[in-house]
């Protein structure tokens, strides 16, 4: 019962659980936000579909040159889309790994506060 009361365990019980339960908690949001901000699982499963679906159709009679001029047209479209996705992949995985980092040594660095504030007070103190 005397424990609870005690400020100084209240402090530490608020620093070392409230508030990174609190800190991780925000840092799942914004690994969510990442995911949905640049749609990553959409642009992996869409990779290699055609950029704005333009598509052209092929023709309905034998025609090798219309025929041809589609499916370099389609293809090529597949990979201009696969190019832009490919690059908002790249940028959005980089986006993620930064903001998986800085929550990392965001919530580390509040747990070491205590022992830093601890030994800068003894620094002054003795120093």
């Amino acid at each position: 019962m005397m424990l609870k009361d005690n400020i100084l365990y209240e402090w530490i019980s608020w620093h070392l659980i409230d508030v990174p339960k609190f800190l991780i908690s925000v840092w799942k949001n914004y690994i969510v936000f990442a995911l949905n901000y640049f749609s990553l699982p959409v642009l992996i499963k869409s990779l290699f579909s055609p950029w704005r679906k333009y598509r052209w159709k092929y023709p309905k009679i034998i025609d090798v040159g219309e025929f041809a001029s589609a499916f370099i047209s389609n293809v090529f479209s597949r990979f201009i889309g696969a190019l832009v996705r490919l690059v908002l992949i790249i940028v959005g995985a980089i986006f993620q790994i930064f903001v998986i980092l800085v929550g990392l040594v965001a919530i580390l660095t509040w747990i070491i506060l205590i022992p830093l504030v601890i030994a800068g007070i003894l620094f002054v103190i003795f120093y």
